[in-house]
């Protein structure tokens, strides 16, 4: 006769896969987010840097005629305005600020999880501060360089672009390095508050 076996034989049945078993995939704040904003910082030092170089060193003289015959030198500097010298007070903020954020966002490519949620909070808080400083001493300087390229005549105030052309080149592509800045600075924070909102999404 047959024995029959009765060894109890581990139960194997498998469980069955769940609609949500799999793992959601999580958003990779290091793929792309710290190396943006390297590069957005690195845009900003070197925009902010040549226009603070190219805004100093745009001195020039010139012989104005006082009488005839007679004329005299007169130099054109850019701390003879007040609102080009906040400009460059401005930019050369930017300038620094971009180093040391910049240094901080690079070292957050180190980390697995890039920037944590509190830099990430405080480069959105002072990227949007330096946005309007920036923006602001663009705006000053811009004002500025059009009265003296067109002068305005109501308030008797000539224009001076005709006769300190260099002077009035330095300033123009100084003050357009500077609408370079302004427009990085709102991509920054743009960019912060993307994968702020991101780091927030996935708590």
């Amino acid at each position: 006769m047959a024995s029959i076996d009765t060894t109890a034989r581990p139960h194997t049945a498998t469980e069955p896969p769940t609609k949500y078993s799999a793992p959601l995939p999580e958003y990779k704040v290091s793929s792309f987010g710290p190396v943006v904003d390297v590069a957005l910082r690195v845009i900003l030092f070197a925009t902010a840097l040549v226009a603070v170089i190219v805004m100093v060193t745009s001195k020039q003289t010139k012989l104005i005629p006082v009488a005839p015959g007679i004329a005299i030198p007169k130099d054109a500097k850019f701390n003879h305005s007040p609102a080009f010298v906040y400009f460059v007070a401005a930019l050369s903020v930017a300038c620094l600020y971009s180093i040391v954020t910049g240094a901080l966002s690079g070292l957050a490519l180190k980390k697995p999880g890039g920037c944590s949620t509190k830099l990430q909070l405080h480069f959105v808080i002072f990227d949007a501060l330096l946005l309007g400083i920036v923006a602001a001493a663009t705006g000053a300087a811009g004002g500025v360089a059009y009265i003296g390229l067109k002068g305005n005549s109501h308030v008797r105030w000539n224009k001076i672009c005709h006769t300190y052309g260099s002077y009035c080149f330095h300033f123009a592509t100084s003050i357009l390095l500077s609408l370079v800045s302004s427009i990085t600075l709102l991509l920054l924070v743009w960019l912060s508050a993307y994968v702020l909102s991101k780091k927030i999404a996935r708590r």
